[in-house]
């Protein structure tokens, strides 16, 4: 069987697009049709009103083992530029899932390795089983992050934390990072899906121009001064409070009821 990217709408969570990395017998390892599939289904995602959260989850019980060390030493063998075009697929997949309007969830069992743990780190939040793993493995194989797994560690993490991690390329438990605020919420093994979906349908509850709109100002927080920012706010405030979803979320509170967003 080959690696895939499995897409589901799971009955009684219909708001909820859930992404499957799927690669039997090889932990999930990616591959650039996984990385094709992605973009296409965020894609529509963003187009499907009726969708409110995307989960990414892995197969059997395992997130995901990073990237297939076979195809990296075949290609290894023909011109560079094609390890480049494929790093740079992942990069847009990654793009894909910080720029989208809706909440991703990574919803972590096993382990995240490599760019298996960059795919965990670009979701906004994170669900992991008590007994889960991630490991920036790149060191080990003499290689170096890709996917933002190092921009990502260097903004949730102390310095020299971020480079520990980098450097040594060993494994970190689910509840060493859960402490350092980088997993959201830790749950028993094999549970990690349903608490991400369960997650998801209570995000499903905000407004959707709300959600969106506080991703958008979390992604630029670190690249604006706090003036700038402020109008950022100002702006995002302003346009929310005029927005249909203002108005119905305002209303069902002074009418003490729960608020209809479409």
């Amino acid at each position: 069987m080959s690696a895939e990217l499995l897409s589901s709408r799971p009955q009684g969570h219909e708001s909820t697009l859930v992404l499957t990395l799927s690669n039997p017998g090889a932990r999930n390892a990616l591959h650039p049709d996984m990385y094709a599939a992605a973009i296409e289904a965020l894609d529509a995602a963003e187009r499907d009103a009726s969708l409110r959260a995307i989960v990414l989850t892995g197969a059997d019980n395992f997130f995901c083992a990073g990237g297939n060390l076979n195809r990296l030493l075949e290609n290894r063998a023909k011109d560079p530029s094609v390890q480049a075009a494929s790093i740079d697929m992942l990069a847009e997949w990654i793009t894909a899932m910080r720029q989208s309007s809706k909440p991703v969830i990574a919803a972590v069992e096993g382990a995240a390795a490599g760019a298996g743990f960059s795919l965990a780190l670009a979701a906004d939040l994170i669900v992991a089983a008590e007994d889960a793993k991630f490991v920036m493995s790149y060191s080990r194989v003499g290689l170096t992050p890709d996917g933002g797994g190092s921009w990502f560690l260097a903004h949730a993490l102390p310095r020299a934390l971020a480079t520990e991690v980098m450097l040594e390329g060993k494994p970190i438990g689910a509840a060493r990072l859960a402490a350092l605020g980088v997993v959201n919420r830790l749950v028993k093994p094999q549970t990690a899906l349903d608490a991400a979906l369960a997650w998801a349908d209570d995000l499903a509850n905000i407004s959707p121009n709300s959600a969106a709109r506080i991703k958008g100002l979390v992604n630029v927080a670190h690249a604006q001064p706090l003036t700038d920012h402020l109008v950022s706010e100002r702006e995002s405030f302003v346009a929310s409070l005029h927005h249909r979803d203002g108005l119905e979320g305002i209303t069902a509170f002074l009418e003490k009821r729960a608020p209809v967003y479409k």
